[in-house]
């Protein structure tokens, strides 16, 4: 038996989430059916992260085992056949040692969220970001972002049905940048931690808005960590404009062959 790491990516439009259901279609569902293609299962893959309804993946990670003596390139390759026309990829792959867990030997996730500002609905980008009709103080949003960064209790931003131990994370980065594309102007939101609570950083794009809007102050969101209470936050903005854009371990698995 051999473990093998996967880089994957995919359009989470169609799915219900990363996370294998019963009843809909799901990335993980997508990626074990397509194994059970190569290989008699019932296939059981792990992730480094469970994304939500309609959220995208840039480079999320799982592994598998397997028992056929596969190369990396052969088996991505008999993959991305078995995943079509599904929008699911494995863009790398890399036997690892069967001790590595794409999930808890991971360091640190990153995330991306996309925030379109025109009034004309998006046409390429349909799908793949929160529009907004309005623009926003971006000078303003900076200013509340460095509240968020560091070690907090973050119960007021994290989903009513979260189930980690603890609401304590640390965020080492709360990053806006402003993009200009052929779409139209664009905010740009990077998240960087070990570790995020569900809904986390859409309730905290959701909530910046609100201050870029001029609804909310910087202070206000000050306010709102502070109170450890699910109904002082802002909005949580819808799932589309999210992306698990990297997964960070003590060595790449992907840096080795």
């Amino acid at each position: 038996m051999s473990r093998f790491a996967l880089k994957v990516e995919y359009h989470g439009g169609p799915f219900a989430g990363w996370q294998r259901q019963r009843d809909q279609p799901s990335v993980q569902g997508a990626i074990e059916a397509a194994l059970a293609r190569l290989e008699p299962g019932p296939h059981k893959i792990a992730a480094a992260g469970r994304t939500d309804a309609g959220v995208h993946a840039l480079e999320q990670v799982a592994h598998c085992d397997l028992a056929k003596d596969w190369t990396p390139f052969r088996l991505m390759a008999a993959l991305n056949y078995h995943l079509k026309p599904q929008p699911v990829a494995i863009v790398d792959c890399a036997e690892v040692s069967d001790d590595w867990h794409a999930r808890f030997s991971a360091m640190e996730r990153r995330y991306l969220f996309r925030l379109l500002m025109r009034r004309a609905p998006a046409t390429h980008d349909a799908g793949l970001v929160w529009q907004v009709s309005h623009g926003l103080n971006l000078a303003a949003m900076r200013e509340a972002a460095v509240h968020f960064q560091g070690r907090h209790d973050f119960t007021t931003f994290r989903s009513s049905i979260c189930q980690a131990a603890s609401p304590v994370k640390t965020l080492d980065t709360v990053e806006i940048q402003q993009y200009v594309g052929p779409g139209g102007p664009e905010l740009r939101f990077h998240l960087r931690a070990r570790s995020f609570l569900h809904n986390q950083v859409r309730s905290i794009v959701g909530t910046l808005e609100r201050v870029g809007h001029g609804t909310w102050t910087p202070d206000d969101v000050r306010a709102a960590l502070e109170a450890r209470d699910r109904a002082a936050c802002g909005p949580v903005c819808p799932p589309q404009g999210l992306y698990l854009a990297g997964v960070e371990y003590p060595e790449d698995p992907f840096g080795t062959h």
